[in-house]
Parts: structure tokens; C-alpha cells; sequence
């Protein structure tokens, strides 16, 4: 089979860290156009991959030889980016959050059905071998019922990772509408959504805007969530976690609590009730200031799903479900009350 030709919308640093050399590195993959409205940017990423290079994404979508688009930009263009390049034809691969509120995911969703084309939210942590080890010995029996969890995901903030530094998107309201919760907390509410085979009913939240000066989003939030079946846990989702990155959950269960990316060596430790301990040396997360060249696998999946023609691990239906807890959780949070999803 020919390979499938991609574009890449914007070429910030999730593009050029993940997305980009993801592609590059699959034989099923041609990068072909890249897009950015920074052109000293733009033109590295086109010369690094021997793509061809426009600051407009509809000229992108109009001119360029794709089959597959990747979303990389700022939180505010990924429903009109994604759903232009759907009714352009294309499959598309869109960054988290997916949208900015309910009504903007609904349409993408509505886009790619109209289409027929896949349509795939990069939420990573689903792919990750102490996470899917984890979901199988759940799924197994073998943790018993599950009581409670409690996650984590808090990093020193995007400044360090964005393409702007201090001055990112991340940090304004208008480009990024969600803040600490959309960037990270969201990854978590998919991970747990995953692993319990759950969705959540409930959630209380307190979210401040109190480590970053520049920030008119928030950069911490705690939240208390419930699921259908009586399932509570904590999640947490920071951008002042100034010593390293926090990206461990634990969930206890009646037979044994599973500690997962909690230790630096062991990424899954399985602690049971008799007194046993098992420890799994599977590799570890992805993070930000680690080796960022390692396999997402949410590129694989894509390219998996349109070459198979199956629906994506992650699709517009999932990836609302996970931004749906997030944007109850900033309600919660405004309301000073328990939030329905």
C-alpha cells in the first residue's frame, strides 16, 4: 500500500517533539505539507522533513497532497482547523483538549461522521505499558473491586516546553480557554476513564491561578470525582510542581493497590493484600524534560485506524467524554458546587 501523505498544522513544540519525528520514523507515513503562521518555524520543520511549506491552513487543506492532517495548535483552533480539514476530506489527528467546550466537540464529532473520515484525539497515556498492564489486571479480576484512586499529572509549566517560552498561548485565555486542567488534567480523566472502564457522574473542584504570574488560566486544580458505580478518587493537575514532573496513579482496590509511574525504576508496582509485592520494569512515561523522542503510539494508532478502516482507541466520542469531566470540573469550581456530567 502507497503511504499515507501527512500534514502537519502547526509546528509548535508538541509537532515538533511528538508528531512530527512520530511520522517521520513509520514507514506507513510521508510528511508532505507543514503548516505554522510563523515562518522562520515553519520553514525548519518543512527543510527538516522535505514537506511543503504554507502559513494558511485552508491553502494547506486546498493545495497541499494530503490524505491525514495532525492539529497541533493552540486550544481555540483545534474545532475549526480539525473540522475544515474534515469537510476538506481528510482524516484527522487533533491535540488535547479537543475543543474548547461541549458544542465545538459535538461538531467535530458531527464533521467526521459527515465525511466518513476518522477523527483522533492524542491522548498518549492510554498507550502506555504500565497503564494498559494496569487495565488488564483489572479487567482480569485480579485488584478486586475498585474503592478509590488518585492521580497526578504537575510539571514546572509549558514555559519550559513551549515553542514561546514565557510568552506562550498556554498562558492566554483567549488561545487556551482551559489551563492546567485542559493541558494535563484532561490526559488523566481519559487515562482513568480507560483503566476503570467507567464514566464519572460527579465532580468537586477547587481551581486557582496562584504560580504563574502571566497565567489568566488556571495552574492548579485538586478535584474529588466519582463514578456511575461509587468509585472516589482525587485528581490533581499542576503547573508549579518545581522540583520534576508527577504523572503517578494509584488505585485501591480489594485485593491489591497498583502503583503506577510512582517509582522511577518500577512503573507499574502491584502491592497485595496477603503482603505480596510484584514490581514491572516497563519502561517508563513519556515526559517533558526526559527523552521526548520516545513513542507516543498515538501516531501508530491513527495510521493504524485508517489503513484498517477501525475506529480509533481515542475517537471524537472518547475524547469528549474525557474533556466533558474537565470542563464540569472548572464548574464545579465557579459554582462552588458538586457538578452532574
Amino acid at each position: 500500500m502507497s503511504k499515507i501523505r501527512i500534514g502537519v498544522i502547526g509546528c509548535g513544540s508538541i509537532a515538533k517533539h511528538r508528531h512530527l519525528p512520530e511520522y517521520a520514523g513509520n514507514p506507513q507515513a510521508e510528511i508532505t505539507a507543514v503548516c505554522d503562521i510563523n515562518e522562520e518555524r515553519v520553514n525548519l520543520a518543512a527543510e527538516t522533513y522535505g514537506a511543503k511549506p504554507f502559513t494558511n491552513y485552508d491553502q494547506l487543506l486546498t493545495e497541499a497532497d494530503v490524505d491525514a492532517v495532525s492539529v497541533c495548535t493552540p486550544n481555540y483552533l483545534h474545532a475549526p482547523v480539525s473540522i475544515a480539514a474534515l469537510k476538506a476530506g481528510k482524516h484527522v489527528m487533533c491535540e488535547k483538549p479537543m475543543a474548547t467546550s461541549k458544542e465545538e466537540a459535538e461538531a467535530m464529532i458531527d464533521a467526521a461522521k459527515a465525511a466518513d473520515k476518522k477523527l483522533m484525539i492524542a491522548h498518549n497515556q492510554r498507550f502506555v505499558p504500565s497503564h494498559r498492564k494496569a487495565k488488564k489486571l483489572i479487567e482480569s479480576g485480579e485488584v478486586g473491586k475498585i474503592y478509590s484512586f488518585r492521580t497526578a499529572f504537575g510539571h514546572g509549566g509549558p514555559e519550559q516546553w513551549s515553542a514561546d517560552g514565557e510568552n506562550s498561548w498556554f498562558f492566554k485565555k483567549e488561545e487556551a480557554y482551559l489551563g492546567a486542567m485542559g493541558d494535563l488534567g484532561v490526559h488523566k480523566t481519559d487515562l482513568l476513564r480507560f483503566l476503570l472502564g467507567e464514566e464519572f457522574v460527579e465532580v468537586g473542584a477547587f481551581v486557582e491561578t496562584s504560580a504563574k504570574e502571566k497565567a489568566d488560566v488556571d495552574d492548579n486544580s485538586v478535584c474529588v470525582l466519582k463514578t456511575g458505580s461509587g468509585i472516589i478518587g482525587t485528581l490533581a493537575a499542576s503547573w508549579s510542581y518545581v522540583a520534576g514532573e508527577d504523572n503517578s496513579t494509584i488505585i485501591y482496590g480489594e485485593h491489591a493497590i497498583l502503583r503506577l509511574e510512582d517509582d522511577p525504576i518500577n512503573s507499574l508496582v502491584v502491592q497485595y493484600k496477603n503482603g505480596e509485592v510484584v514490581k514491572y520494569e516497563l519502561g517508563g512515561i513519556q515526559t517533558n524534560d526526559g527523552d521526548t523522542q520516545e513513542n507516543s503510539h498515538v501516531v501508530e494508532e491513527f495510521l493504524s485506524a485508517i489503513i484498517k478502516d477501525h475506529t480509533p482507541a481515542v475517537s471524537g466520542e472518547e475524547g469528549l467524554k474525557s474533556l466533558q469531566v474537565v470542563l464540569s470540573a472548572l464548574q464545579s469550581s465557579e459554582t462552588k458546587q458538586i457538578t452532574t456530567i
